[in-house]
């Protein structure tokens, strides 16, 4: 299969490809990899597709994940490549590394990626590695080269103010005050993002993820 023909296939099951790269030796990727590709998902029709899902029905720990898990690893062994994921047990596979260099997905103002169709609601599901060359389409510039960087400001406590991201402050902002609604609609620096306000995600879906990330 082709590109065209592996997005098709992913669209099935509401996922597409967030990007995809030719690895090097020490890009961290399987022996016999020789394409990567990121699988992300498919919006808006996503979120109603999982929803639906066994796995979310059931009230899971990671209802999620063993959704991603189950699904990528059928289209792996039906295109004959290697199921990869960003989450489980350490130590994790370097996702923020592969993303960058599919050049599809790029280091933000804030440090978080930015991606060039979802913004700052990118989100990776898993990778599939390929033991063949499959042409990929060339990536289109980076959106924050001609963006005033509104992400910057947008967080009511600063919590992206230096390099490092103070998880707590922001935890403890949106489990009392919350001003600006991140539980529900999701983080105020992400929504900022223009690239993110033109993504067809679900609030819903947002508050999902936010919710998991309140998690103790």
């Amino acid at each position: 299969m082709d590109y065209v023909e592996i997005e098709a296939l992913l669209n099935t099951k509401h996922l597409t490809i967030l990007g995809g790269f030719y690895p090097d030796a020490d890009d961290d990727t399987p022996t016999d990899c020789k394409t990567l590709i990121l699988l992300g998902p498919r919006e808006p029709y996503f979120w109603k597709a999982f929803k639906n899902s066994t796995e979310y029905q059931r009230d899971q720990t990671d209802p999620l994940d063993e959704w991603s898990r189950q699904v990528i690893i059928k289209f792996a062994l039906h295109l004959n490549a290697t199921p990869l994921f960003p989450f489980g047990k350490a130590p994790y596979l370097p996702f923020y590394k592969w993303a960058l260099r599919t050049q599809r997905s790029h280091e933000s103002p804030i440090k978080l990626l930015v991606h060039d169709k979802a913004g700052l609601f990118v989100s990776f599901r898993g990778a599939l590695s390929f033991n063949k060359k499959i042409e990929l389409p060339k990536p289109p510039p980076n959106p924050c080269n001609k963006c005033s960087e509104p992400c910057l400001y947008a967080c009511p406590v600063s919590a992206f103010a230096s390099d490092n991201y103070h998880s707590e402050l922001c935890k403890t902002h949106i489990m009392g005050k919350d001003s600006k609604n991140c539980v529900n609609s999701g983080c105020a620096a992400r929504r900022a993002c223009p690239v993110s306000k033109s993504f067809p995600r679900l609030p819903e879906q947002s508050a999902f993820h936010m919710n998991a990330f309140l998690k103790p």
